[in-house]
């Protein structure tokens, strides 16, 4: 019957009771040697352990269950006991095993397989592992089988103050505006503390300031540091270094503690106005300087840093605000004073200025304590310089005629030595400006000759440069450009403008236009050219043409009657006498050509040659041109059938006796002089176009000179 029963138990699968005897959550530091192991299970045993661990350790945490709890830290001769397994099942006869596997099984924590004592054999870290989580099983001892199913319970690591807090990153530094209020804040550090913040005040950190008072303070929960003085001036001093505590343990005594520096720098405010080093300055300038030249410097000091030491300079008064300006070296924080303008030592030896440097930023919180900024005098003495002539006039315009005589004076230049020791002053010539030396100049009072003859109509203008020297120093010398204008007088006679031929229609009108021509002077007179047009005296009663003078200064040529003949007379010339208006006037005669030209009804010319007029009436004009094409196309054939023929016929060695001179054909006649020329005119034939063109025919006994006959 009672194996019945415990077969019935072990197919219910009766739960192991584990009964744990654990130290409270709280702190148990004694030793247990083997006498002490607890052996019985019943709640009144485990009340009173329970009751007497609170009592010692002040514990306010409650029991669990499936949690046992061992010290840190803890070191002794005998490993540590954490706790108990008791199974109900166990009647005794130790025939009952104790199992434990899982974190640390075996080598952090070892059970008593029979008694089932566990004890911790290695010294435990929390910070490293807080907890352990273990399996306990009860097994026959014989067989090995489970009485029971496996039941899983905690270790937790109890906390002890073993670390203390620490600044991780740490020194620190921080910046606050000078000239702050009382109570402004800086910045604030943060330590850590390893320890269980939960449990007890290991991990409770209290802040405190060991050194960087009375100018800084901290709050001792929050670590924000503030100014503990009000207006710190980062003139006096710009850095300060405050040593930073952290007590763990809320502060109080035997509690650990970590510290840090923490380095405060004052960052600048415009809270100073510039000032300059001096009241007055002294400054000496030759007077040749070049213009944008600096001739000195002034400087303001500031004792602010950056932007706010930043000043501009200004010319505020003085007798020289036209001839210097200062700028502002943004660099060197100082003001350069250049010249603006020309000094002359002779009219002025020195000049007083008043110069004013102003903050560029200003901080309207101390702008009560006045005006930020500050004066000061500048004195600027003027030194005399060997200076270089200087002519009466940056430049000379000087006019001559051009028939002017040589050696004639065109102009005078005058030049003097500025300075107090005034030097003599020799002139001269560039030659450079003068290559072909029309002009001579007296070296000693400058007047300018003329060296050759001047032509208007060739050049108007020449410039040339003086150069004067003085006499004592010849590196002294200064350059004035001269310009000479050439003027105008009347020594040039009117002529055509052109080649001028003209052609008169046989079909002619009386009073036609024949031919307009205009006339040209190379003279210029300021009023413009007026021409006065007239016939040779001999000729004015000329009874084929007339003339008549146009408004636009131009002349026009009419036949006087109609019934021209270009058989009788085929040229006419006409002599004209073209006057100018100068004083006195000039005049020159110039001949009009005047051809007599067969005309279409409509007055277009077609043909001026006397041979074209004895042609064939009823021949047309084209087919003229076609007889004289096919005449012209037959000899081109004939003289290649002749070539051909005479290459063919021809041997192609010479025979030596041969003598080519006797080919020569000499002609013994005498020609017949104009009467040839008028009877077969070549031209013709050369240019079949000629008929209808306007290519003239001249004879030389017409062109040989006037008779009365060709008018």
């Amino acid at each position: 019957m009672p194996e019945r029963l415990a077969e019935m138990l072990s197919d219910l699968w009766t739960p192991l009771i584990i009964l744990w005897i654990t130290l409270p959550p709280c702190i148990y530091t004694a030793p247990v040697n083997q006498s002490q192991v607890l052996m019985s299970g019943s709640p009144l045993e485990l009340n009173r352990l329970g009751e007497e661990q609170r009592i010692l350790n002040r514990s306010k945490r409650g029991w669990v269950w499936n949690q046992m709890f061992v010290l840190e830290e803890f070191s002794g001769p005998e490993p540590i006991l954490v706790g108990r397994l008791h199974t109900d099942l166990d009647p005794g006869s130790k025939k009952i095993k104790y199992i434990l596997s899982g974190d640390g099984a075996g080598t952090i924590f070892q059970i008593n397989d029979v008694t089932g004592d566990i004890h911790a054999i290695k010294r435990l870290d929390r910070e490293e592992k807080a907890e352990y989580t273990l399996t306990a099983q009860a097994v026959d001892w014989e067989t090995s089988k489970p009485l029971e199913p496996p039941s899983e319970f905690i270790i937790k690591v109890q906390d002890i103050n073993d670390n203390a807090p620490e600044f991780l990153n740490g020194p620190y530094h921080a910046t606050v505006p000078e000239m702050s209020i009382l109570g402004t804040s800086v910045t604030n550090v943060t330590a850590t503390d390893a320890d269980d913040p939960v449990y007890g005040n290991s991990a409770k950190l209290v802040y405190s300031i060991l050194e960087g008072q009375p100018y800084f303070s901290i709050e001792p929960e929050t670590a924000i540091i503030k100014t503990a003085l009000p207006n710190m001036d980062r003139e006096a001093k710009e850095e300060y270094l405050v040593v930073i505590q952290a007590k763990d343990m809320g502060g109080h005594s035997g509690g650990l503690s970590g510290t840090t520096t923490l380095t405060v720098t004052l960052t600048d405010v415009n809270d100073n106005p510039p000032k300059f080093a001096q009241s007055l300055y002294h400054f000496s300038v030759p007077e040749d300087v070049v213009l944008g030249t600096a001739i000195g410097r002034v400087k303001a000091n500031d004792q602010d840093i950056g932007e706010n030491a930043q000043s501009s300079y200004d010319i505020i008064d003085g007798d020289g605000t036209a001839l210097f300006e200062i700028t502002s070296d943004a660099q060197a924080q100082d003001g350069i004073i250049r010249l603006r303008k020309p000094l002359d030592f002779e009219s002025k030896k020195s000049y007083t200025l008043k110069v004013e440097a102003a903050n560029v930023h200003i901080d309207p919180r101390f702008s009560s304590r006045g005006p930020f900024k500050d004066t000061a005098t500048v004195k600027i003495v003027v030194e005399d310089a060997d200076e270089p002539p200087v002519f009466s006039s940056p430049t000379y315009l000087l006019e001559v005629h051009e028939n002017a005589a040589l050696n004639s004076v065109i102009g005078q230049v005058t030049a003097r030595d500025p300075d107090i020791t005034s030097s003599p002053i020799r002139f001269s010539i560039d030659r450079h400006t003068d290559l072909e030396r029309q002009f001579n100049i007296n070296a000693d009072d400058g007047k300018i000759t003329l060296a050759t003859p001047l032509d208007r109509e060739l050049s108007v203008w020449h410039n040339i440069t003086i150069i004067a020297t003085e006499i004592r120093n010849h590196s002294q010398i200064s350059r004035v450009p001269v310009a000479i204008k050439v003027l105008d007088v009347n020594d040039n006679a009117p002529e055509f403008a052109s080649e001028y031929e003209a052609f008169l229609c046989e079909n002619g009108k009386p009073g036609q236009v024949i031919q307009t021509v205009s006339a040209l002077d190379k003279d210029d007179p300021k009023n413009g050219h007026y021409f006065l047009y007239s016939l040779l005296p001999e000729m004015v009663n000329n009874p084929n043409f007339t003339i008549k003078k146009n408004e636009d200064n131009s002349l026009s040529i009419l036949a006087k009657h109609n019934g021209f003949n270009r058989q009788k007379q085929e040229v006419y010339l006409l002599p004209i006498i073209i006057s100018d208006s100068g004083n006195p006037p000039l005049s020159s005669t110039s001949t009009l050509t005047i051809r007599v030209c067969g005309c279409s009804n409509d007055g277009v010319v077609q043909s001026c040659n006397v041979e074209a007029y004895v042609l064939p009436i009823g021949l047309s004009m084209g087919a003229l041109i076609a007889i004289l094409a096919c005449i012209i196309l037959l000899l081109v054939i004939v003289v290649l059938f002749v070539t051909l023929r005479r290459h063919k016929n021809e041997p192609l060695i010479i025979k030596d006796d041969e003598d080519v001179r006797e080919n020569i054909i000499r002609y013994d006649d005498e020609g017949g002089g104009e009467e040839d020329t008028e009877a077969f005119d070549i031209a013709t034939l050369q240019n079949p176009d000629g008929i209808n063109g306007f290519l003239p025919h001249y004879r030389r006994g017409l062109l040989g000179g006037i008779s009365p006959d060709a008018v």
